[in-house]
């Protein structure tokens, strides 16, 4: 396959707001090391120059009407040192898809809302090892960080040793096809989270006893993992419903024998096209402050042959409290684009 460039940036969405890329797998969404040469950050200000500005400190500049040229004398860049275009939300190094930028800081908060009432719907595409006999289930083990000696930065679930502050998580999981990767029985599926935790789908998967092929973390650890060019979780389908516009991509299938010969289906469980269409179809999951809890389903995927289910009643939603403005004002403080040195 075709490594990661710079030049080789896929955009799948662009307004004056907002930027979808297709995000190659193995490139990190920027980096603070001298020593990462690829990283998103650098491949967008490769596309886009035009948007660079010098004479901030990151970079970029944007605003609500788009870039207006360095800012003025009496303003100085060192007096604002954020930019304004923000990654939405993050995709770990080694997985690829969809992943949005917001272009200036109202589209950022207005993309941070729909996360925090958690309206987003995404949708991934693994291969995992081993044929899951189920069509379809929710795992819902909750996820804690593992404080394991030689195991930091990693995640566990609750009841492993050492697994510390762990909290409750669900993913929808549907098998689309059954088949074999490079000789080795695989399953590919269509995964949806339902909650946000670090490295869920890929500890879920894990949990199952079908971890994600290529996983060299949650993997297999007796060498198994060695075949595969890269870790098989793609992020195939990303819907913000913001107030001002829906942002909604579906990227292409990344796992298809023509692009991978290694993988070879013979069972056709789930067509894929059919829970788009559904994911597509069923509405935005309401604002759920005071609503449901924090892991209520918002819009599972239907089961094979099964319609999307009926919406909810809207619930009532309460006005912003000061803890959750300040959260919000910290978040807009964090996920710049790097500066590119």
């Amino acid at each position: 396959m075709e490594p990661g460039s710079v030049e080789n940036l896929c955009i799948v969405y662009r307004s004056r707001d907002f930027l979808v890329v297709n995000k190659h797998w193995d490139v990190r969404i920027d980096s603070k090391t001298w020593r990462e040469t690829l990283t998103l950050q650098k491949q967008l200000r490769h596309r886009f120059p035009e948007l660079a500005d010098p004479d901030t400190y990151y970079g970029f500049r944007y605003d609500g009407a788009g870039y207006r040229g360095p800012p003025a004398a009496s303003h100085p860049a060192t007096t604002d040192p954020l930019p304004h275009a923000r990654f939405c939300h993050q995709l770990d190094f080694s997985t690829s898809g969809a992943l949005c930028v917001a272009l200036n800081k109202a589209a950022a908060g207005s993309a941070y809302r729909c996360f925090k009432e958690r309206r987003v719907t995404k949708a991934y595409l693994a291969l995992v090892r081993g044929h899951i006999q189920e069509s379809q289930m929710t795992v819902s083990y909750a996820i804690g960080r593992n404080s394991t000696e030689g195991r930091a930065h990693t995640m566990c679930i609750e009841g492993t040793q050492g697994c510390e502050n762990p909290k409750p998580s669900l993913t929808e999981l549907v098998v689309l096809e059954l088949g074999l990767y490079a000789g080795d029985p695989v399953s590919k599926v269509l995964l949806q989270p339902l909650t946000g935790r670090t490295h869920q789908l890929r500890v879920h998967c894990s949990a199952l006893g079908h971890p994600v092929v290529g996983d060299l973390t949650y993997g297999q650890a007796s060498g198994g993992e060695d075949q595969p060019f890269r870790m098989m979780l793609h992020a195939f389908y990303l819907r913000i419903p913001t107030h001002t516009e829906c942002v909604e991509v579906c990227t292409s299938d990344p796992f298809v024998p023509a692009l991978d010969p290694c993988w070879s289906p013979h069972t056709l469980v789930q067509p894929l096209d059919q829970l788009i269409q559904a994911l597509q179809a069923a509405p935005d999951p309401d604002p759920t402050e005071g609503g449901p809890g924090p892991c209520s389903p918002s819009t599972p995927l239907p089961g094979p042959g099964q319609p999307p289910p009926p919406p909810a009643k809207p619930p009532a939603k309460p006005p912003e409290t000061e803890a959750q403005r300040a959260s919000c004002l910290q978040w807009l403080s964090e996920w710049t684009l790097e500066p590119d040195h």
